[in-house]
C-alpha cells in the first residue's frame, strides 16, 4: 500500500527533482492544468504504459488526482505497487489542495 504525502512534502520532492509525479487523471484536466513536472498516466493506462514512463521499479514515484473524493490517484498507486514498483507515494489532497494552497501549476493548453 501506498503511504499517503502532505501537500508540503509533494512540493520538497518536486522542489528536489528526487521523485516521478503522475496525475491519474483522463489527458483533457492534465492539459488544462498539472503539478510541475508531473507526467499524464490515466489510471485505464497505468498497465499499458507505465514501465515505459517509469523503467526503475525502485524510484520515487507520487500519484495524484483532483482532491481527497478523487479515488484514481489510489487505485493507479495500488496498482503500481502490484506491478513491482516499490517507493510509491499517493497525494491524496491533489491537484485542488495544491491549487489551494497557491502552488502553481503547469499546463499545455495556450
Amino acid at each position: 500500500m501506498a503511504r499517503v504525502l502532505t501537500t508540503d512534502e509533494v512540493k520538497q520532492r518536486i522542489d528536489a527533482g528526487s521523485a516521478v509525479v503522475l496525475e491519474a487523471l483522463p489527458q483533457s484536466y492534465y492539459d488544462e492544468a498539472h503539478l510541475p513536472g508531473a507526467i499524464n498516466l490515466p489510471l485505464d493506462e497505468v498497465d499499458v504504459r507505465a514501465a515505459a514512463l517509469i523503467p526503475d521499479k525502485g524510484a520515487e514515484v507520487i500519484v495524484y488526482c483532483s482532491n481527497e473524493a478523487c479515488s484514481n490517484s489510489g487505485i493507479a498507486a495500488d496498482r503500481l505497487v502490484e506491478l513491482g514498483y516499490r517507493n510509491v507515494f499517493t497525494y491524496e489532497a491533489g491537484k485542488q489542495n495544491w491549487v489551494e494552497s497557491g502552488h502553481p501549476t503547469e499546463s499545455t493548453v495556450p
